[in-house]
């Protein structure tokens, strides 16, 4: 047990410094906040943290892989109003759940937490203001589907 507690955690730290997203920060590219469209809002998904940066699992939004969460990285998607659910997985499945209105912005933060083998990242819906002032060093993924 102790072993394979160790090794996680190994392999979490060992890829610090591999794996992070290489794109333009997102002060060089700031999208617009708000959808071109008047009926549809905007999701950002961001991973501001480098831990586990090794671990880039699919970002799945009601069934559709949309990006990965790639750590230091963001990419967004404008969708119509309505429900949404964001599924990450690695050793199990982390949702989070949320509603989208005409002209809204969202903000998906991933985060890393430990798991048996691996790292788990899973997201979690922060408000605007706090999305806004964390993804500023976020550099761009465009929702690499690969």
């Amino acid at each position: 047990m102790k072993r394979t507690m160790f090794f996680g955690i190994f392999i979490l730290v060992a890829s610090l410094p591999f794996g992070c997203a290489t794109g333009p920060q997102f002060s060089m590219v700031q999208p617009n906040m708000v959808s071109e469209s008047p009926d549809e809002g905007r999701i950002f998904f961001y991973r501001t943290s480098a831990l586990g940066a090794a671990i880039k699992p699919a970002v799945m939004l009601n069934g559709e892989k949309v990006g990965k969460a790639i750590a230091k990285g963001f990419f967004f998607v404008d969708r119509p109003a309505g429900d949404y659910e964001v599924v990450t997985s690695t050793e199990v499945k982390r949702k989070v759940s949320f509603v989208l209105e005409k002209g809204q912005t969202r903000f998906i933060k991933f985060n890393v937490s430990m798991g048996f083998f691996a790292g788990h990242v899973y997201g979690e819906l922060v408000d605007e203001s706090v999305g806004m002032s964390e993804i500023v060093n976020c550099k761009y993924t465009g929702g690499d589907t690969s």
